[in-house]
């Protein structure tokens, strides 16, 4: 799939001309997305490591799970929407990154794990699912949410 055109979309869009133009902004779209990730990682660690039983042991798990879930929720939509705008400045050198691939394919992966996986299994009866199972969730979830910070990290250094 030939992504360059999108790209070079990007790259002349009236976002990158703003992104590109007014560094102030883009500074301060970057702090929010900088923000939204460390709630995005704060709340995945507390659920998950609710979930592994290391943390809150006094909290049931589906208060820790319904309480965080909001913020993941919030976070993402921040997290995307700016990482959008960031991405407008340097679009053409984005399209020939692995990282950033990297970064998009387990960013997408890890929502789908979120929503489509984790959160319906563990939206009923924990008492129902086999012990394993809600820590299986939890060391699958920090692994995937790992590699998109790792990979994403690593874009600014290729």
């Amino acid at each position: 799939m030939d992504t360059l055109p999108f790209f070079e979309w990007l790259d002349t869009s009236i976002l990158a001309d703003i992104s590109k133009a007014y560094g102030g902004t883009f500074a301060i779209v970057q702090v929010f997305h900088l923000l939204s990730m460390v709630v995005l990682g704060g709340m995945i660690l507390t659920s998950d490591l609710r979930l592994l039983g290391v943390v809150m042991r006094d909290v049931p798990v589906d208060t820790v799970l319904d309480n965080t879930q909001p913020w993941i929720n919030r976070s993402l939509v921040v997290i995307i929407l700016t990482g959008i705008f960031m991405s407008s400045a340097v679009a053409i050198k984005l399209n020939y990154n692995e990282f950033f691939w990297a970064k998009m394919a387990s960013l997408a992966f890890g929502i789908f794990f979120l929503y489509a996986i984790k959160r319906p299994l563990l939206r009923g009866d924990l008492s129902e699912l086999n012990a394993w199972t809600p820590k299986v969730l939890a060391i699958a979830s920090l692994t995937v949410w790992f590699t998109v910070a790792a990979s994403g990290r690593w874009i600014g250094f290729s």
